[in-house]
């Protein structure tokens, strides 16, 4: 898919422009109106991805761009849905946990999504029904999509190291036996699709950009994105662009016994 092969190389030139900040001296970091930190590397990265996306003429929502209101967005089929560099606090720690976010969403639902990881050197991408891969030094490596693995003795569960709270710990205590591991950005996504870990609970705020692009990839390796109180996948373009809290799982078979 032509959209596929753009956004993919938008995000490894996104990737390029990060890295060059990341090994600067001056991240040039600035406060959001959130109080969430803006550095170089996310306005530099947003500009080379929006130049690039719009030249598709879809509709373009970035975290770092102006955000279009509901009432004119909703009437979108298509349209581009972008984090340029989710995890910039990690991003500032120097810990490599960040990646570039690019997704294409269809009817409230992601079509195709790019996930990069430039101090990695790891590219993750899956469109719908077509698969998921990953990229490494121009070389793809299919993912694989797991249809009815068995239950692992102990689950590989990633908590948030600035988010645990009640809620997340009563969950995670509901697996007898689990290793707790920590990761920034997107990449917990990956290592799930990528069976390394096997769920996620996301009981504190994210936004639509922050997992669109990871939830096909999961999706398209066997996994579900999903809802923590409903059981619903995750889907986007809402009015409050503020997801639900979610869970995130590698396969269904992972859900609590």
């Amino acid at each position: 898919m032509a959209l596929q092969d753009q956004a993919i190389s938008l995000a490894l030139e996104a990737g390029e422009a990060i890295l060059s900040v990341y090994h600067s001296a001056d991240f040039g970091t600035s406060a959001k109106e959130d109080h969430s930190p803006l550095t170089r590397a996310d306005q530099q990265a947003h500009e080379i991805i929006a130049r690039g996306l719009l030249a598709t003429q879809l509709p373009l929502l970035s975290e770092e761009g102006l955000h279009t209101p509901f009432a004119e967005r909703k009437q979108w089929d298509y349209f581009w849905l972008v984090d340029p560099l989710d995890g910039t606090k990690e991003f500032i720690k120097k810990n490599g946990e960040f990646t570039v976010n690019i997704a294409l969403i269809h009817q409230q639902k992601p079509l195709l999504g790019v996930v990069y990881a430039p101090v990695l050197g790891k590219l993750y991408a899956a469109l719908r029904g077509q698969g998921a891969f990953r990229q490494e030094n121009k070389t793809r490596f299919q993912l694989e999509k797991r249809e009815n693995p068995p239950r692992p003795e102990v689950f590989k569960i990633f908590a948030s190291r600035s988010h645990m709270n009640e809620a997340t710990r009563a969950f995670i205590n509901r697996y007898p036996n689990f290793e707790e591991v920590h990761m920034g950005s997107s990449l917990k996504f990956m290592h799930i699709a990528e069976g390394q870990a096997h769920l996620y609970p996301r009981v504190a705020p994210t936004m639509e950009w922050d997992t669109a692009a990871a939830q096909v990839i999961v999706e398209e390796t066997g996994g579900q994105v999903l809802h923590f109180e409903t059981g619903q996948a995750l889907h986007y373009n809402k009015e409050n662009l503020l997801n639900p809290h979610f869970v995130v799982y590698g396969h269904l078979h992972y859900q609590p016994a």
